[in-house]
């Protein structure tokens, strides 16, 4: 599996920290993946609906350990940098503006 894009989306609420689409191999995106500020830091939650008992069931996930690492570092590696951008931009305008 070769992870061959990643597109990060800043949230700005509470928990809910970015929303994340992947794209594997060039071939098959995965949508909706969320970066959540959780009590032992950032985590990352697999796209997900409400079943009828009303639970929330992952509607894609990895199956095997090294590849959710893999997913994990990867997205949150492309969050921090995403945010550090969008930080830089925002001190940058600031000094632009005064």
């Amino acid at each position: 599996m070769n992870i061959t894009d990643v597109k990060v989306f800043i949230r700005e609420s509470n928990q809910l920290k970015a929303f994340v689409n992947i794209v594997i191999d060039d071939a098959f995106i995965i949508r909706n993946i969320k970066v959540i500020e959780g009590e032992k830091g950032l985590f990352v939650a697999m796209p997900s609906r409400r079943v009828s008992s009303g639970e929330y069931r992952d509607i894609a996930h990895p199956i095997n350990t090294e590849t959710r690492q893999e997913l994990e570092e990867r997205i949150i590696l492309a969050y921090k940098e995403e945010l550090q951008k969008a930080l830089s931009a925002v001190e940058t305008s600031d000094y632009t503006n005064e």
